[in-house]
């Protein structure tokens, strides 16, 4: 028989954060026996959940809690729950969920899918490695820029193919969903005794503040079909290498209200996880690889209040964790997710930097060195012709283009797309880098123009080099987004580039030490 609610105690809705002993449950669950095994089970927690793992299996029980955002106080809801979460990863990881087990009570014992009555549910998952999930990786120093770059693509995808929202799911608009996080966040640093009353208070203030800021373009996005059932709880923890392939698994199952946000928001929770762990760079390469497959330049200037809320969910859960008996290092990362949510709050100045130069130079490469050291969390986003021509003719970034995406009119709407870009990003306050050859005196002046009509410091750059090494580096390329071949770079040596007045630099020095450089001349702007 199901055991009756104990060891219960009051949480901020009224509710009980422990509803039901499921002590029974768990020693079935750890018991070898259970699955006709005979090596240890291995096991792991997390707020709401216990993970079995035995040979080849995962098996995922829900905690018996009730909390204001989620509640799996009895055996129907943790199975309708488990029913949800095989449901919504089936979109992104079908290889991983085999399916939900009832546990019944048969004969006095607790058994899988008997016909006695149900005392609980677990999902049934493949195993994998835990090295294979990427905040392991994180931490052994295993995370590459190339495999960023396909986890920024997968995620867009899914987004992409994600249900819209209309009216968001208790039937509000974008800002009043995220009012709904803060509304959570206030409830959670309540029941806590981590942060005195008067930096907590201040803490909201400052979140409800930038909310009403950024309210107009919230609603605006959620009318255009930004805000979808996203994945919810999408950082480091929750995506993992699967047969070689970046996954995305364990999304939030309990509460469509809390998975249904601007699709930025969602991406958020990955960014702010990964400038939280000193990883900027990869920060800035997501997120750039992310609105290059998206097309959702207006959103850019939204990221770090987005990071910033997710940081403070994370303070306010970790706060709550130590109420519930955690340890001092709780508390020490409960602190640390706020002092980060407050810093990404912290306003950062627009600027709009141009780099130029011809095939060769290091004008991509210098931008991404330079992107994640300025602007606003995760840092500048980066218009790059390159790019942007291969979106143009829909086609990956690594496929050569034939001479016709190289006509003078081709060329001249990948100038006017990259002049968009930075009206749009500086002319809301964000920090934006055109990376393009702006050999032409009529381009290099309209890319300056759109600073002057954004009122937004402006920063020109011309990178230059001995021909020879230009060639070199030309003739030693793989494929990526350039085409250029070193008869294009000849072709551009023989160009007259007119009367040069942004800051010329030597393109034979590292990237990093060209970035600095450019950060000091920016700074002075």
């Amino acid at each position: 028989m199901p055991t009756k609610p104990q060891n219960s105690r009051n949480a901020p809705d009224g509710g009980h954060i422990l509803a039901e002993d499921q002590s029974r449950t768990v020693a079935f669950l750890g018991d070898p026996a259970s699955y006709g095994a005979s090596e240890p089970i291995e096991t792991l927690e997390t707020h709401v959940s216990r993970i079995f793992l035995t040979g080849d299996r995962a098996f995922k029980m829900k905690r018996a809690v009730k909390l204001p955002y989620v509640d799996f106080s009895s055996p129907a809801l943790r199975l309708a729950a488990c029913e949800k979460e095989v449901a919504y990863n089936s979109a992104t990881a079908p290889q991983l969920y085999l399916g939900v087990r009832r546990i019944t009570e048969e004969d006095g014992e607790p058994a899988f899918d008997g016909e006695g009555l149900l005392v609980d549910a677990v999902v049934e998952m493949k195993r994998f490695e835990q090295d294979c999930l990427l905040d392991r990786m994180a931490g052994q120093g295993r995370l590459t820029p190339r495999l960023m770059h396909d986890v920024a693509r997968m995620i867009a995808r899914f987004h992409h193919s994600a249900p819209v929202v209309r009216g968001g799911a208790g039937g509000s608009g974008g800002a009043a969903n995220i009012a709904g996080v803060l509304d959570i966040n206030e409830a959670g640093f309540a029941t806590s005794h981590v942060f005195d009353d008067e930096e907590v208070a201040s803490f909201n203030a400052a979140f409800r503040t930038e909310l009403a800021r950024h309210a107009e373009l919230l609603d605006a996005r959620e009318e255009r079909g930004r805000v979808r059932r996203c994945h919810g709880d999408l950082h480091l923890r929750n995506i993992c290498l699967f047969d070689g392939v970046p996954t995305l698994f364990d999304c939030i199952e309990f509460n469509d209200t809390i998975a249904t946000v601007d699709v930025l928001y969602d991406l958020a929770f990955l960014l702010m996880d990964l400038w939280h762990r000193g990883l900027r760079d990869l920060a800035n390469l997501v997120a750039n690889r992310y609105l290059d497959g998206a097309d959702d330049e207006d959103g850019f200037t939204l990221l770090p209040f987005f990071m910033a809320v997710r940081a403070g969910v994370r303070a306010h859960v970790t706060a709550t964790q130590v109420e519930e008996g955690g340890d001092g290092a709780l508390a020490q990362s409960a602190r640390a997710y706020f002092d980060l949510a407050r810093e990404l709050l912290r306003p950062h100045p627009a600027r709009l930097i141009a780099i130029g130069g011809f095939s060769g130079t290091g004008k991509t490469t210098v931008a991404e060195a330079l992107a994640f050291r300025v602007g606003a969390p995760p840092g500048a986003r980066i218009a790059e012709s390159d790019r942007v021509r291969k979106a143009m003719f829909k086609v990956p970034v690594d496929t050569r283009l034939g001479a016709e995406a190289y006509r003078s009119d081709v060329s001249k709407q990948v100038y006017d797309h990259l002049a968009e870009s930075a009206r749009l990003i500086a002319g809301n306050g964000g920090t934006v880098i055109v990376d393009a050859v702006y050999d032409r005196p009529e381009r290099r002046a309209a890319i300056a123009g759109i600073a002057t009509q954004t009122k937004t410091p402006f920063t020109g750059i011309w990178l230059e080099a001995d021909a020879e090494l230009l060639r070199k580096r030309v003739a030693a390329r793989t494929a990526g987004p350039s085409d250029a071949t070193v008869d294009v770079l000849e072709g551009q040596l023989a160009w007259e580039a007119g009367a040069m007045d942004w800051m010329r630099i030597d393109a034979a020095q590292s990237p990093e030490r060209i970035a600095e450089t450019i950060m000091k001349a920016a700074a002075t702007r």
